[in-house]
């Protein structure tokens, strides 16, 4: 054989064995990179992926290499799912990369986040199997820490749903009398006069006259001609009943000494079709799908008249039954009853809280923002009121905000066992399942009291606890809580962010640490320092987290 293809043979089996049967050498960090970097939290979960590129004449072709990502911290770790690399001559599923040109691999990682993980850092650990010879590779550096900005988000710090009062400061009651007349005639009758409707009106007018808890808001005239005859003698005839009635009305007010009464206005209609048509639909007149048809058709008063005229088997029941109730005038007095004053109230309720309704006493808990009194309020309404299932919630939402849970789930199970069918009560329970991280049974009960104004906040931080950003966002809507500006800032709208912030009404440390956030994440080390500050003054629980945040990675916190 010739010496020059000896030699070549001899070179192509040097390469076949360099590709087939060396050892693998070590990986290096700068092979990968995670996405994100540093990690960070979406929910409740870490997750990332490392991508690595695999150099030319690097991976052994008959190498199986089982990658696991670990993320450690001091005192722990916990490894995610591994993955396969594997040469070209690895008869297996997982990902190949060549010997001659390299190639890309892609490892996922997600695990569940803890509090710990702020300091940690995320290795890639490698085991081979060669030829069935198995041997560990130096684990490699891929990223740094973990940013955990999304589990600021609280269910906790959601108000729970009120079950609200009926309670009103002052009731209106409307009340009426009809003086109808004879046809084509405008004089009041005493007859009419007479009548127990207008003699309780009347009586009724007195009363609130001389009541010191009354007052006569208004009286109101509307007067009414039937529609037979011409529109201009109907219009004629229409007004001179307005001011009849309005001058005898005037001159019983005179009489019964009452000076205050609001305003009397009056006015006419000249033919009442609205009223006819409304009495055809409730007769019992035979052929009244004939005038409603009628009505429907012709839209001019006089052409109408003429056309149900023309109807003369059901003219003359018309005149009988329907016509006459049409020749009246309306009045109405409108009265303000007005209820106790707040002083009135707390006065009662601390010396004698038997004589106040439930709705009384759920109203006085709304004149205080203080906790404890409110507290105080609803388990006198429980006492006092046990079937009543709003005092239970109502009591269970102060015993939540106080942090004191499973008081607030007995008391809420309470509620919901004396009203089934409150949203309230629902949406309350599921705060308390997004609190215990049953998520599936939150979001269903949280659901369910769609309509509740409370239950907007709720749903976001639900899916803030799931990860999906877009929908916490338009779940919070035009909300001014942490939550909805830890959405704005998780979903990288800052000027968002900021408006929400600085409209909170009453702002808390949560409030000025994700404002310190925002300035992190803005590039303004004031806003850092200033909103850093407030919130340990706040919350001294605080600066051991700023101190460990990635958030605030470039700034020196040793000051705090």
């Amino acid at each position: 054989m010739n010496s020059k293809v000896i030699c070549v043979a001899l070179g192509v089996a040097a390469i076949g064995l360099t590709g087939c049967s060396k050892k693998l050498g070590q990986f290096r960090s700068d092979f990968f990179s995670a996405n994100p970097s540093p990690l960070e939290t979406v929910g409740q979960n870490v997750p990332a992926t490392v991508n690595g590129n695999i150099p030319a004449k690097f991976m052994v072709k008959k190498a199986r290499v089982t990658t696991t990502p670990v993320l450690t911290w001091n005192g722990g770790e916990v490894t995610g799912q591994p993955v396969t690399i594997q040469g070209e001559d690895v008869r297996a599923n997982g990902q190949v990369v060549s010997y001659a040109n390299g190639g890309t691999v892609t490892i996922p990682f997600n695990v569940e986040y803890r509090p710990e993980m702020a300091q940690s850092d995320l290795y890639l650990d490698f085991s081979v199997d060669q030829n069935g010879k198995m041997y560990k590779l130096p684990r490699v550096k891929v990223a740094d820490g973990v940013i955990a900005t999304s589990t600021l988000a609280s269910a906790a710090t959601v108000t729970p749903a009120t079950a609200p009062d009926k309670f009103e400061k002052v009731i209106n009651e409307k009340y009426t009398a009809d003086i109808h007349f004879l046809i084509n005639q405008a004089n009041v009758r005493t007859s009419e006069t007479a009548k127990a409707d207008y003699i309780d009106l009347n009586k009724r007018l007195m009363e609130a006259n001389s009541a010191p808890n009354q007052e006569i808001a208004g009286v109101t005239i509307n007067s009414y001609a039937s529609p037979e005859g011409t529109y201009d003698y109907n219009k004629q005839l229409a007004e001179r009943r307005e001011q009849n009635t309005a001058s005898y009305v005037e001159n019983q007010l005179k009489k019964d000494k009452i000076t205050e009464f609001g305003e009397l206005t009056s006015s006419f209609t000249p033919e009442d079709w609205e009223g006819f048509k409304e009495l055809v639909e409730k007769s019992n007149i035979q052929d009244k799908e004939l005038i409603l048809g009628v009505l429907s058709m012709y839209k001019d008063p006089e052409q109408r008249e003429r056309e149900i005229r023309n109807l003369s088997s059901v003219f003359n029941e018309l005149a009988d039954q329907i016509l006459p109730q049409l020749r009246y005038s309306r009045v109405m007095a409108s009265i303000n009853v007005i209820g106790k004053s707040d002083q009135e109230l707390i006065s009662l309720f601390n010396t004698d809280p038997q004589k106040l309704t439930v709705d009384e006493i759920l109203y006085i808990a709304t004149l205080t923002d203080d906790n404890t009194k409110k507290m105080e309020v609803y388990r006198k309404s429980a006492d006092l009121y046990p079937s009543d299932y709003r005092t239970f919630n109502n009591l269970g939402l102060t015993k939540y905000v106080a942090g004191d849970y499973a008081g607030a789930r007995a008391d809420f199970q309470k509620a919901r066992s004396l009203n089934p069918a409150s949203k309230e009560v629902e949406m309350n329970l599921g705060l308390l399942d997004l609190l215990d991280g049953n998520y599936a049974k939150a979001n269903e009960q949280i659901g369910a009291a769609a309509g509740v104004p409370e239950a907007s906040d709720a749903l976001g931080v639900y899916y803030l606890t799931q990860g999906d950003i877009s929908k916490a966002t338009t779940a919070f809507g035009d909300a001014r809580t942490n939550n909805a500006a830890l959405a704005q800032i998780l979903a990288k709208d800052y000027p968002a962010a900021k408006t929400i912030l600085a409209g909170i009404p009453t702002p808390d440390a949560i409030t000025y640490y994700l404002t310190a956030v925002l300035g992190a994440r803005t590039n303004n080390e004031n806003m850092v320092m200033t909103n850093l500050r407030q919130a340990i003054r706040l919350d001294s629980s605080l600066l051991q987290r700023a101190q460990k945040d990635l958030e605030f990675s470039r700034y020196n916190l040793s000051f705090l």
